[in-house]
């Protein structure tokens, strides 16, 4: 008998005991987050009497793996510019409840006696909200369509990008084990130059690669390619001296912006489940029951300062941003949980052996209790709303109301403030490119040239390769907007303006001008005359070459190409314009969408009919079918099955609206389990054509078998002649043997009822 790895051994006990309880889990109307959880207590050894898991060094790197493909899945569902298009109202949320929520839980570790370290990981564990837990609820509660929905989903995206900077910040804070300013402004600036530098070349190389080998990339391939990249910005943020989440998640939203981002989601989403519930599992394994009874006054402690922290600074959040009353209740309402972001924040602490072994079962015991008062916090939103619109004065009504309209003035930008942002803009980006080109070629270009050249020779190829990566990035900064609009209605309207204008052009090039030299003087070594002259040739060669000037505008054509590919095709097949929907974000009214099932009662019938807007408050201001978009349907139009409708209404309007679809889509299962139809299976069979048949001499179309027993003659063997796919007008003869393609009963009353007079189907 064969001995199992222990490994393999550990992974099936895991497996069973998760597929076990997350099926509980679902039939109780559980996140399976959760699920996994309590799997994971069941498989560790604080259970007795129960299979353990044996290796815990194993499970650990499954369950790094879980959240190396959580954080790419996550990267791929998130997208920098999906970050600007969620609008200020979710960055201006985000950043209070973080702030807010940090320091609150590290006043709460300091009041409960724990160390520095300790305090500042809870403050980071209780500012991320669970995306999975929201979503779940939100389902399960059928609020997915409201309005204040969006703007959640929104502070959850935020949410998400400070969750890695505050991952990498607090493992480096771990690390250094201090705070220094000095220290962890440089680690801000290298993490910001470290996903900068690599989202641009991500941009412009990966979905290139994508176009030009798209007629390759099967699913396989895909995935393959995928998890490859994806593991190898592991090993570069890793070499980097950040996380492997890290590299991770900026693979995952550099595939972001690609045209098969979906696709990659698609095939990745049965190992992300996988190593996933790996996580989570491991997560559960940690909870140790004595920890909790010893420290159940801070457990109770830590879960009231989340849960009224939360609501409040949430609600003041997003009242700042310019929100309804309402919208801000119960948006607040839907954030008091800890989830994924929590638990890497607490494996990260507990890994690098920072933050000490109570904390890690505590927040899990916080988390869980949460997860399971959230949809309790939901349902308490509304009667919480009433109650303060009764109890507060009119003045703030008007004042909310107010700012939620957005009737307040909007100032027009300065010629000269746009001119500045695009010249920021521009000089920070490719500056930031231009200093990753210099720092990765002086640690791995330069010592493999020289150690193959050495001498002055080695040197001097090395400064040429490294100007010649930097001419199109300082080309950019010293030229890009000199010509733009801005400047010339900027020089032309007045002279003073020419001071300010040439000076900006002057401390262009001499940035540029400074890099240059640095390059030179670290590679050649000359005299600073020397140094100088030779960079302000190469800079007046970047100036003034063609060629380079055509390179430049082509690689950022190509950048900008691939950055907005994927917006310009989903925004040309989105159903609703992020214009439009942002619009009626602050207001009551709001789009919803809405597929059509075949088995709904409104198939079928025309909107005249249907007659929405009298029954439910809601127009129908789009319907989508297949790759046709029909914008404000008339009445005479009709809805099909798989129409996508675009509704519009209040919350309760578009409330009303669903839970007529969703009573009538309940009926009809109620119906299917009432009367079940078995489903036959089609077969080929054959039967003989008897003596005193009525199918002698008829032909096939004449003898009903197609278009009364719904059967197929596929072939007919006459002596030792086989006809196969005869004509119809084939005429049948004794003693043939027809082969048929039907439903088996049916073939078998065929040859029963051959000698009937008339030929019955039933």
């Amino acid at each position: 008998m064969g001995h199992l790895p222990t490994l393999i051994v550990d992974l099936a006990l895991i497996l069973i005991s998760a597929s076990i309880i997350s099926f509980i889990f679902k039939k109780l109307k559980q996140p399976v987050v959760l699920g996994y959880i309590v799997a994971g207590f069941l498989a560790s050894p604080y259970v007795p009497f129960i299979p353990t898991v044996m290796d815990k060094s194993n499970i650990e790197i499954w369950a790094q793996m879980g959240v190396i493909f959580l954080l790419f899945a996550l990267g791929l569902e998130f997208s920098f510019k999906k970050l600007i298009r969620v609008g200020s109202a979710a960055v201006i949320t985000t950043t209070t409840i973080v702030i807010a929520m940090m320091s609150l839980g590290y006043l709460t570790g300091k009041t409960l006696g724990w160390s520095h370290m300790d305090s500042i990981f809870l403050g980071g564990m209780l500012c991320m909200s669970s995306t999975m837990i929201i979503i779940k609820v939100f389902d399960d509660l059928g609020l997915r369509q409201q309005n204040f929905t969006q703007l959640v989903f929104g502070i959850l995206i935020v949410e998400d990008l400070f969750g890695v900077l505050l991952l990498v910040l607090l493992s480096t804070l771990a690390v250094s084990k201090h705070f220094e300013g000095i220290g962890m402004l440089e680690s801000v600036v290298k993490l910001l130059a470290f996903l900068m530098f690599w989202f641009f070349i991500g941009i412009y190389i990966i979905p290139t690669l994508f176009k030009k080998a798209k007629r390759f990339l099967n699913d396989e391939a895909l995935l393959v390619i995928s998890l490859g990249l994806c593991l190898g910005m592991v090993l570069l943020a890793t070499q980097a001296g950040f996380s492997a989440a890290l590299g991770a998640f900026v693979m995952g939203s550099i595939m972001a912006e690609t045209l098969e981002a979906e696709r990659i989601d698609h095939i990745i989403e049965p190992i992300k489940n996988l190593f996933g519930a790996i996580f989570f599992v491991s997560v559960g394994m940690m909870l140790d029951p004595a920890v909790i009874v010893a420290y159940f006054v801070p457990v109770l402690i830590i879960i009231c300062v989340l849960i009224v922290g939360q609501i409040v600074f949430g609600t003041v959040g997003i009242l700042l941003s310019g929100q309804t009353l309402k919208t801000a209740i119960q948006s607040g309402f839907s954030l008091p949980q800890i989830g994924e972001f929590s638990f890497i924040i607490a494996t990260t602490g507990l890994s690098l052996g920072v933050i000490s072994k109570f904390l890690y079962p505590v927040i899990i015991a916080v988390s869980v209790i949460t997860i399971f008062v959230t949809p309790f916090l939901l349902k308490l939103s509304l009667p919480v709303y009433r109650l303060a619109e009764r109890r507060l004065p009119k003045s703030w009504h008007t004042y909310f109301d107010k700012r939620a309209s957005g009737a307040r003035p909007v100032n027009q930008q300065s010629t000269w403030k746009n001119l500045l942002k695009a010249i920021i803009k521009i000089v920070v980006t490719y500056l930031v490119i231009s200093i990753m080109i210099i720092v990765l070629s002086f640690k791995y270009l330069v010592p493999f040239i020289t150690r193959q050249i050495p001498g002055i020779w080695g040197s001097v190829i090395c400064t040429v390769i490294i100007l010649a990566m930097l001419s199109p990035f300082l080309r950019a900064i010293m030229i890009k907007k000199n010509h733009s609009i801005e400047f010339e209605e900027l020089w032309n309207i007045s002279k003073t303006n020419r001071g300010p204008l040439l000076f900006l052009i002057i401390f262009r090039t001499i940035i540029c001008t400074a890099l240059v030299m640095f390059v030179v003087a670290t590679l050649l070594d000359p005299r600073f005359g020397v140094t100088l002259a030779i960079a302000l040739s190469v800079i007046a060669i970047f100036i003034f070459s063609k060629g380079l000037k055509k390179r430049s505008i082509l690689i950022e054509r190509r950048f900008k190409s691939n950055l907005y590919a994927r917006q310009f095709y989903l925004e040309q097949n989105a159903p609703i314009r992020q214009q439009f929907a942002n619009h009626l974000l602050s207001r009551d009214l709001h789009l919803a969408e809405f597929d059509v099932k075949p088995q709904y009662i409104i198939v079928g019938k025309t909107l005249k009919e249907l007659n929405f807007y009298q029954l439910y408050g809601v127009y129908v201001v789009t319907i989508i079918r297949e790759n046709k978009r029909i914008n404000i349907p008339g009445g005479d139009d009709r809805i099909f099955p798989y129409d996508k409708l675009i509704v519009l209404g209040t919350d309760k309007q578009v409330i009303l609206f669903q839970r007529f679809i969703e009573d009538r889509k309940r009926h009809y299962q109620q119906e299917e389990e009432r009367s079940p139809e078995v489903s036959v299976a089609v077969t080929i069979a054959q039967f003989q054509i008897e003596p005193d048949s009525l199918y002698i001499g008829k032909t096939i179309k004449d003898s009903g078998i197609r278009d009364k027993a719904d059967c197929l003659v596929v072939g007919i063997e006459r002596g030792e002649a086989s006809i196969m796919n005869p004509d119809i007008n084939t005429p049948f003869m004794e003693g043939d043997i027809v082969w048929v393609v039907g439903e088996r009963v049916k073939i078998q009353q065929l040859s029963n009822n051959q000698r009937q007079k008339e030929y019955d189907t039933n």
